[in-house]
């Protein structure tokens, strides 16, 4: 198992669209726990393919205490949703940032899970934020695009001057 490094906003490639996976092999098995690896070591809740530079369809998600509880979701799609709740959301790819986001209270997804085995799950409260936010990402979508115009911008703005700050200190360490 490796970590992988996760892309920061602004990265370009965070706007790239997942492909569905075809192939269920070792090396799925190998990057959904590189994955795995990578989320609660940052720590996180959730992670996209797409966040590592991996264009393809496959989010691992936690949302436990105790980090045992791990879903795996290979070409997820969300098939019915209901309801709505508000909820301060964070992401890796946008370290330090937390915004209230209106997404759906309750949904029901079907995916694959590691061994290309379909199946259906049904998710509520924060469990069902997460899958969604996730889903996002896989369509190039980030958490910020929920966001008024103004806030987008101030989000936009202050990413951009960090990386640019963190190239310029590259540039004199090298």
């Amino acid at each position: 198992m490796a970590l992988r490094e996760i892309l920061i906003y602004p990265d370009s490639r965070l706007r790239k669209l997942a492909e569905q996976v075809e192939v269920f092999d070792q090396e799925i098995s190998e990057f959904v726990q590189d994955m795995t690896q990578t989320m609660y070591e940052a720590p996180g809740i959730g992670l996209a393919s797409i966040q590592v530079g991996i264009e393809k369809s496959i989010i691992v998600i936690d949302v436990s205490y105790t980090k045992d509880n791990l879903h795996v979701l290979i070409n997820p799609q969300i098939t019915e949703a209901k309801g709505e709740q508000v909820i301060e959301e964070g992401c890796l790819s946008f370290p330090g940032y937390f915004a209230k986001i209106k997404r759906s209270e309750w949904i029901k997804f079907s995916a694959f899970d590691v061994n290309g085995n379909h199946y259906e799950m049904e998710a509520d409260g924060l469990f069902a934020v997460c899958v969604q936010h996730e889903i996002d990402h896989l369509n190039g979508k980030l958490f910020t695009d929920y966001l008024s115009r103004l806030k987008k911008d101030r989000v936009k703005r202050q990413f951009e001057k960090a990386a640019r700050k963190q190239h310029r200190d590259q540039l004199v360490q090298a």
